[in-house]
C-alpha cells in the first residue's frame, strides 16, 4: 500500500476517534457549579400573565444539561444599586431539557431580582450558581407525596411532578393543592391539567380566593378541612411538601399537625415528613 495512503488513513482514523470522543464526552454535560457563578444568556421569553413569564436561558452547548437534582434550586446574582443581590429559584425544566433551562418568575414592583430579569434583553445574561437545597427527589422515595403550593410556589412541585410523570417506573402517587387569588393567576395550568389527565396517580386540586361564577374548584384559603379532603393522613409511606407565601406556609404547617403530621422544623431536611421549600 502506498505510504501516503497509509498516512492519510491513519490521520482519518485519529480524527474520527477524536471527534467521537469530543461528541460523546460533551453529551449531557452538567454545567452547574456549586461554588462559582456562571453567565447564561436569555434566549426566549414566554409571557403567562400580566406580571409572570417563563424565561429561557441558554447553556453553552446544545447537548448540555443544567445538572440540577430534582427538588433543588439555584441562586441568581445581580449587581443592583451597587450591591450584590442573591435570590433562589427552582427551574420548571428538568435535565430532560438539553441546551437550556426555564425559570418561571413573577415580577414584583419591589422585587429587585425579578425586575432585573424582566428587563433583560435577548442575549443578555444572568449569573447562576448551584445546586443548593435540602431536598432531592428520587423515584419511589415514598408511596405518596402530598403537596401544597401557592402562587409561584408551584415551581418545585411542578419540577417533581414532571419527573414522576416522565418516568414509567415511578409509581409515586401525588395529591396537590394549588392556591391562587384569581383564575388568571394560575400558573402552568394547562401543563398541570394535562399531566393529571394522562397520569391517574397524579391529582391536582385548585383553590381560588376570588373564583369566577363558573368555578368548579375550591374556594378560599387552604384550610384544615380542604387538606383532609384532598390529602392523605400522615403515615410512614408519605411526605408533605409545602411552598408558597409565608402566611400560607405557616397556616398549612399548623393544619398538618391536625392531620397527624409532626410539627415542621424551622429548617426542614430531606428525612423530615413535612418539608418546606
Amino acid at each position: 500500500m502506498d505510504n501516503n495512503v497509509v498516512v492519510f488513513t491513519a490521520i482519518l482514523v485519529v480524527v474520527s476517534i477524536a471527534a467521537y470522543i469530543l461528541l460523546f464526552s460533551n453529551s449531557d454535560r452538567k454545567v452547574l457549579k456549586k461554588d462559582e457563578f456562571q453567565p447564561f444568556p436569555l434566549i426566549q421569553r414566554t409571557q403567562l400573565t400580566h406580571n409572570t413569564a417563563i424565561f429561557r436561558f441558554g447553556l453553552p452547548r446544545p447537548t448540555d444539561v443544567l445538572g440540577l437534582p430534582i427538588g433543588q434550586h439555584i441562586s441568581i446574582a445581580a449587581s443592583i444599586g451597587g450591591k450584590e443581590v442573591l435570590r433562589s429559584y427552582t427551574p420548571t425544566s428538568t435535565d430532560d431539557a438539553k441546551g437550556y433551562f426555564d425559570l418561571l418568575i413573577k415580577v414584583y414592583e419591589q422585587g429587585n431580582i425579578t425586575k432585573y430579569v424582566d428587563n433583560l434583553k435577548l442575549g443578555e445574561s444572568i449569573r447562576v450558581r448551584g445546586p443548593k437545597g435540602n431536598f432531592t427527589y428520587t423515584p419511589n422515595m415514598v408511596k405518596e407525596l402530598n403537596m401544597i403550593a401557592g402562587g409561584t410556589g408551584i415551581t418545585p412541585m411542578y419540577q417533581i411532578i414532571t419527573a414522576i410523570a416522565r418516568n414509567p417506573e415511578d409509581k409515586t402517587r401525588v395529591n396537590l393543592i394549588y392556591g391562587n387569588q384569581k383564575e388568571e393567576d394560575i400558573l402552568l395550568r394547562e401543563e398541570l391539567e394535562s399531566i393529571s389527565v394522562l397520569n391517574p396517580n397524579i391529582k391536582i386540586f385548585q383553590t381560588l380566593d376570588a373564583p369566577p361564577a363558573n368555578w368548579e374548584g375550591g374556594v378560599g384559603f387552604v384550610t384544615e378541612e380542604m387538606m383532609r379532603t384532598v390529602l392523605s393522613e400522615a403515615n410512614d409511606s408519605n411526605k408533605l411538601l409545602i411552598c408558597g407565601p409565608p402566611p400560607m406556609v405557616s397556616s398549612c404547617k399548623k393544619n398538618a399537625v391536625l392531620l397527624g403530621y409532626p410539627k415542621a422544623k424551622p429548617v426542614t431536611k430531606l428525612a423530615d415528613q413535612v418539608f418546606v421549600f
